[in-house]
């Protein structure tokens, strides 16, 4: 399974653009992959992005980069060589949204089957099984992946952004980092096991391993 996970210049596939992707294969997680593009001219770029990845917008509009054509591309043949190609996401209609709207643009031929493993749903009953409620807050989930780390017994060490204002500083919103965060959340609520050395120093709550 392909844990994907993209930073774009805002929420809307029709305005914004990807400008990064990252992604690992679950059975093989050494297999990785991580690129990023320079933006199309028409693409807008939102504030709030920028404050999550730490960027400005002349860094993601650097010519020097490769197209936002070209790095579908790159992926779309990445993913080829893993086996079983369905997508874990924590967002997966935002991520597979944009995806489909610029193969589109493209003319590309997406590579990857729209059902997708929704790491919300997932850690939100695995939340119910133990609160006996699901985590909810101004009437809807409260299921972000910052709330699934917690779960999941791991620190969060990224920015963190609420309302559109930083509440929390920390690292840089990254693709592969995140895809590395959703995996490994993914394996210890599934798997009941960690996955990556780099989180080897949070234990597993005892609660995700009964």
């Amino acid at each position: 399974m392909i844990v994907l996970d993209i930073e774009t210049s805002g929420i809307s596939p029709q305005k914004n653009g990807i400008w990064q992707i990252g992604a690992l294969d679950l059975s093989n997680p050494e297999n990785t992959f991580l690129e990023e593009s320079n933006i199309d001219n028409e693409d807008e770029v939102s504030a709030e992005a920028l404050k999550v990845i730490g960027k400005t917008e002349n860094d993601l509009r650097n010519s020097k980069k490769q197209s936002q054509k070209e790095l579908l591309k790159k992926f779309f043949s990445w993913t080829q060589n893993v086996k079983i190609k369905n997508p874990i996401c924590q967002n997966p209609q935002f991520d597979l949204s944009f995806l489909q709207s610029k193969a589109d643009k493209y003319s590309l031929v997406i590579s990857i089957p729209h059902r997708a493993f929704d790491l919300h749903s997932i850690a939100s009953f695995k939340y119910y099984q133990i609160k006996k409620e699901f985590a909810i807050k101004e009437n809807k989930s409260a299921m972000s992946l910052s709330k699934i780390l917690e779960l999941c017994g791991i620190t969060d060490e990224r920015i963190q952004l609420v309302n559109k204002e930083i509440i929390k500083q920390g690292k840089p919103h990254s693709a592969l980092e995140d895809a590395k965060l959703t995996a490994e959340c993914f394996s210890r609520i599934v798997y009941k096991k960690k996955l990556f050395p780099e989180f080897s120093k949070f234990e597993i709550p005892m609660e995700l391993t009964q």
